[in-house]
């Protein structure tokens, strides 16, 4: 560990204390809990007590202690006068005499008394892990420029599981100097007050759903939750072949406050999009459904170029350029410069897509191919490819359909240097077909989990199984995680309770204000057997707690996504028999049901740069402020979804929220703001702007980019050799077309359980709710259709067994 690189620029006092970190802690000072905060007790170097250098980069530095003190005699002058890069700090000696011991689970005030020259200094924050050693934690906030002096306080977040002492100080990273005195550290006391219920019993433990009165008119696959806390629904054909045929592509704009619909004109097939907010709220729609498969199954589905953005304000689609391939199922990621990058997803002739494309913000266009960094690589569809926060794409091994990309099944890409490198550490990599991916609260922290899965190709029972990777390690790899909660599962004849390694495929996975995540939905196999069971997981203890359940099934083509208001919000299900569910439900999740919520009264500024401090008050006192970047989710896939955590300075009502200084921890539009007392109860969101990327250029956003997964040793290759395509199967979707009508998916591969001869499968096809199934053509691959009649299923099939 190098403090995220700068160990190997200094060996500072930490390292020549680094066994005392063994012996058991020592009590704190009284009152302040930093020992030598004004400097004034020499040390045994050129340092004072308990305090040591560190930093990293080029650049040139001194560390003076200065006569220019607030109080006393003596003050730590921190200065670079060349920087290229890197930064210089002084911190508390990373040692058990030195650093500060805290209790995880609570919170600690900080503060310190300085002057500045230079815009570029923040109070940076590491901690001691009782397991892993001293490691980086997170930037807490950025000081203002001051040529007297002034204080700068703030508040930690709270402390977790393991830790057991903590060191900070003031880093520089732009040239100019900080000159800092009179350091403090309090504990924040513990909430007066307990929880109180506010429902029953059964609403308190495990939440509440409610099935809407209003159903959602369109057969919506793609919600996405817009700054004017609307739901914009999309469902382009509905995956109804019909409606294609009749060019009827529909979408609804939602309105939460008063459960109302609006069926918007929707110029193109959005079945199976991309889509992703931009930076100044509008969404940004890629490709759709150019075509569906033939009916004997020998042509696949098919993408087109086109993309459109969807302006909030006037609820209208406006046409973009072409991309420069199609993308049935595409990925969308945007980056912290306000670009967007898309991988994956079939192509005009149904191949699958090799090309990278690239939505410039400057240009407000698709880039054409030669300025956009190919590897060739075909990534499959919807691949969940999250935003690192140096930049760096993680390929987290969720997809849609099938089998999973050669290799580990996840990988590291850098779009700079146009590499992958793959990671290890993924379970049953060929069994993660529609899992769900998040970056787990805070984004800070860098970790991600993946939950559940199956395979629509070989349909094999859906697993239970959960992975979890710390991206921060220098050689990261993902690690079991505890498996899903068992629900039930209805087989065709009511829900019966889950055995056995039973899990489900179709996962949502939603992040809450209270930092946990919620996760609900799902079915055992391709587009069969709901699975009912909802859990909510917590980051800190990598534990499960089953809540209340979803009444209705969520399978295939549902989406979960969180509101302003706290609550969750599940639409659609499309099983293979070609129905649609369009009751929507709203679960309340226990946080809302343990006291008053926290209001937050005023935000001072809704336009938000990288690196400020924003004031907001509120009506009692909170523990931890938040953004949550607004759902944009389809397939079980969000890889935008991300959790910001915002370091408090706590004045009486008065909150000083402190801005991260790195776009991408937090990519430039709309966020939804939340307060969350110490209980976890949350306000209801204020809509805040964090612009870019012209704030970008206000600071340097590079001191803020620390060497995490920075030393791989995963496979890695660069640009493979240039091509046109990847070749995919036409029955990629899992559905054998040789039989019904398109919107009706007859699986490739039946489950186990329901055999192998015709009389079984026609008993399973029934026990289902498929209706009459024309053959297509002369061909019966699955043998439906044993006396040759055109029906498959019919009565003289089945007794021929």
């Amino acid at each position: 560990m190098n403090k995220y690189r700068r160990r190997t620029a200094l060996v500072g006092v930490g390292a020549l204390t680094a066994g005392l970190l063994l012996t058991a802690p020592q009590p704190a000072s009284a009152a302040n809990l930093i020992r030598n905060p004004g400097f004034e007790t020499a040390g045994t170097g050129d340092m004072p007590y308990c305090w040591e250098k560190s930093g990293w980069g080029d650049n040139d530095f001194t560390f003076t202690t200065t006569n220019d003190a607030r109080t006393g005699g003596k003050a730590m002058k921190v200065e670079l006068t060349r920087r290229a890069d890197g930064d210089r700090k002084a911190l508390i000696t990373e040692s058990a005499e030195c650093a500060p011991v805290v209790t995880p689970g609570k919170q600690y005030d900080l503060g310190l008394w300085y002057k500045t020259t230079t815009p570029d200094a923040s109070i940076t924050l590491f901690r001691h892990d009782a397991t892993a050693g001293w490691q980086y934690w997170t930037d807490l906030k950025t000081l203002d420029l001051a040529g007297g002096w002034t204080e700068a306080t703030v508040r930690t977040p709270e402390v977790p599981a393991g830790t057991d002492r903590i060191s900070w100080g003031v880093s520089v990273y732009g040239t100019g100097s900080a000159t800092t005195d009179d350091y403090w550290m309090d504990q924040v006391p513990d909430p007066v007050l307990p929880p109180k219920c506010t429902g029953t019993a059964e609403q308190c433990a495990n939440g509440k759903w409610d099935v809407l009165p209003t159903q959602n008119p369109v057969r919506s696959m793609h919600s996405v939750v817009l700054h004017n806390g609307k739901v914009l629904l999309i469902a382009g054909s509905g995956n109804d072949e019909s409606m294609f045929k009749a060019g009827t592509f529909t979408s609804a704009v939602y309105d939460p406050a008063n459960g109302s619909y609006k069926v918007v004109p929707t110029p193109k097939d959005m079945f199976c999009a991309g889509h992703v907010q931009l930076q100044d709220g509008r969404v940004l729609v890629m490709s759709g459904n150019k075509g569906y498969p033939s009916a004997d199954g020998r042509v696949g589905y098919q993408g087109y170029k086109d993309s459109y953005v969807f302006d909030p304000e006037t609820e209208t689609y406006t046409k973009t350029n072409d991309m420069n391939d199609g993308h049935w199922y595409p990925s969308a990621t945007i980056l912290g410069n306000g670009d967007v990058i898309s991988f994956g997803g079939l192509k005009e002739d149904s191949t699958g897509s090799v090309a990278a494309e690239l939505f410039s913000e400057a240009e407000q266009r698709w880039q054409p191919l030669w300025k956009v960094n190919q590897t060739w690589s075909y990534w499959g569809l919807y691949p969940s490819m999250i935003l690192m926060q140096d930049g760096r794409l993680f390929y987290s091994g969720s997809h849609v359909f099938g089998n999973n990309i050669p290799g580990t099944g996840s990988a590291i890409y850098d779009y700079g240097a146009n590499t992958t490198t793959q990671v290890p550490g993924l379970r049953k990599k060929d069994e993660r077909d529609q899992s769900a991916s998040v970056l787990l609260p805070p984004a800070q922290d860098q970790k991600v989990l993946t939950l559940g899965g199956g395979n629509i190709d070989s349909n094999p029972e859906a697993n239970r199984l959960t992975d979890i990777i710390d991206l921060k390690q220098p050689n990261p790899s993902y690690v079991a995680g505890p498996p899903i909660p068992q629900g039930t599962v209805d087989l065709g004849n009511g829900p019966v309770p889950q055995t056995g390694n039973q899990g489900k495929m179709y996962v949502s996975a939603v992040l809450l204000p209270d930092g946990k995540v919620l996760e609900t939905g799902g079915a055992l196999h391709n587009r069969a057997n709901p699975v009912y069971e909802t859990s909510i997981f917590d980051p800190e203890s990598e534990t499960f707690d089953p809540v209340a359940v979803d009444p209705e099934a969520r399978g295939y083509h549902s989406s979960a996504f969180l509101l302003p208001d706290g609550r969750v919000m599940t639409t659609g299900d499309n099983p293979g028999n070609g129905s649609w569910n369009h009751d929507v439900s709203v679960y309340s999740p226990p946080y809302l049901f343990k006291g008053p919520r926290p209001a937050i009264t005023s935000v001072i500024d809704t336009e938000w740069n990288y690196g400020d401090t924003q004031r907001i008050t509120v009506d009692r006192p909170i523990a931890k402020a938040e953004l949550i970047r607004p759902a944009a989710v389809t397939h079980s896939s969000d890889p935008n979804q991300r959790f910001v955590d915002l370091p408090l300075s706590v004045d009486g009502d008065n909150v000083d929220l402190n801005v991260t200084s790195n776009p991408n921890l937090a990519p430039p539009g709309w966020y939804m703001l939340f307060a969350v007392d110490a209980n976890g109860v949350p306000s209801v969101a204020k809509w805040v702007h964090l612009k870019g990327p012209q704030a970008l250029k206000a600071t340097d956003a590079s001191a803020h980019v620390h060497d995490f997964a920075d030393s791989l040793e995963g496979k890695a290759a660069g640009p493979g050799k240039k091509r046109t395509s990847q070749k995919v199967s036409p029955t990629i979707s899992g559905c054998d077309r040789h039989y019904g009508s398109i919107n009706v998916c007859v699986p490739t591969d039946f489950p186990a359980e329901a055999g192998k001869s015709t009389a079984a499968r026609c008993e399973w096809l029934k026990a289902n709710d498929y209706g009459r199934l024309k053959v297509n053509g002369k061909d019966d691959p699955l043998r439906l259709d044993r006396n040759g009649d055109g029906i498959a299923c019919a009565e003289g099939d089945t007794r021929k067994g």
